[in-house]
């Protein structure tokens, strides 16, 4: 009976390498990209002072530049504004929210309206580029694609932060795009932080308008994409698009996962959620069966847990070294993650699902299920 439990926690490891298999980057830049004047780079902020700057200093800095950078102030509460109008790009000051619509669809929306591009990309302000991020974005653009959306590779500087790690994995799993099946399956959406699209598809398709209550808008924008017959590609920022998530402390590391994070959970698909609650399983079940050889003193069943530790510890190393800088010393305490991931997962279910409410940067939104 153990060795066959055994035999299933190898078999709940074994799905980390099935669905987050692969993460493509961006293209080089190889002559293929757009005329940089035709995008215009739309970003939403929010009390972003501390962010917003590294940004525009990151844009001021391409090798390529967008024609048009329009930073839609979402009544801020701090320098935002004052940052924005000191780098010389357009600043929208955001008009009352409509009812029934949440502030960053809301900023999106007004900065779209606004844009004269082409092509329309939108950053969240806590992303930083490369010098050459805008020409790999659109290089990989050029290539036929109708929607790119790119997770930023995570860079972080204090410890707290690296209890991000389990939820950074299963985002970019949870995408449905970084399976062994490769471009075979549709993505879930679109990711969070950055969304490249034409302007003419933008407006056609309906934009941030059609996703005007979600908390979750790119993801239900690629939704609408991909709905609607578009080509949606996902693709990993490493070497080109960076992000500091959450830097204000602890809090809103908690705050900032736990209001979509159920949500989103409910738009995996039932392959992908299958998959990835098994491998959760896996390490939560082994880290108790570890504690319990220990505390029992069981010696064969000690060797054969830590040896399944050992494997766990190699695989998450991998899936990290991919993502962001959080080094082998998380994957190495990759326990500590996993309960921080699974506390404030069944948090998230409860405000979703439960109280129907969450706080985010000052606000209280009201999650509802992505359609």
């Amino acid at each position: 009976m153990n060795l066959l439990f055994y035999a299933f926690l190898i078999f709940c490891w074994a799905l980390g390498f099935f669905f987050l298999w692969r993460i493509p980057l961006l293209i080089k830049d190889d002559g293929l990209h757009l005329d940089p004047n035709s995008v215009s780079i739309i970003i939403p902020a929010r009390n972003e002072a501390g962010n917003i700057a590294r940004l525009l200093g990151s844009l001021e800095d391409q090798s390529l530049h967008p024609g048009e950078i329009i930073v839609v102030d979402d009544h801020s509460e701090d320098g935002t504004a004052a940052v924005a109008e000191k780098s010389g790009c357009t600043l929208i000051r955001s008009k009352g929210i409509p009812a029934g619509w949440l502030g960053k669809p809301w900023a999106c929306w007004q900065g779209a309206q606004r844009a004269g591009g082409e092509f329309l990309l939108f950053l969240d302000a806590d992303v930083f580029l490369t010098s050459d991020g805008i020409a790999k974005i659109m290089a990989t653009f050029s290539e036929d694609k109708d929607l790119i959306s790119i997770q930023p590779y995570h860079r972080m500087e204090k410890p707290y932060e690296r209890l991000s790690a389990i939820f950074n994995m299963i985002t970019m799993a949870g995408m449905n795009a970084f399976t062994a099946f490769g471009s075979k399956l549709k993505p879930a959406g679109a990711f969070g932080p950055s969304l490249m699209c034409r302007r003419e598809d933008y407006f056609k398709l309906g934009g941030h308008e059609r996703v005007h209550g979600e908390i979750l808008e790119n993801m239900a924008l690629g939704r609408v994409f991909i709905k609607e017959g578009r080509r949606v590609s996902c693709y990993g920022g490493k070497g080109s698009l960076q992000f500091r998530m959450y830097p204000e402390g602890l809090r809103s590391l908690v705050q900032g996962f736990g209001k979509g994070f159920g949500i989103g959970a409910n738009a995996i698909s039932i392959v992908s959620l299958f998959m990835i609650v098994c491998w959760v399983f896996g390490g939560v079940s082994l880290t108790r069966h570890l504690i319990q050889s220990v505390v029992v003193g069981n010696e064969t069943g000690l060797l054969l847990f830590l040896a399944l530790d050992v494997m766990y510890v190699g695989q998450i190393h991998w899936m990290l070294s991919r993502i962001g800088n959080f080094g082998f010393s998380t994957a190495v305490v990759y326990q500590i993650p996993l309960l921080f991931f699974v506390l404030v997962f069944f948090l998230s279910i409860a405000q979703t699902f439960v109280f129907r409410r969450s706080r985010w940067k000052g606000r209280t939104v009201k999650p509802r299920k992505m359609t």
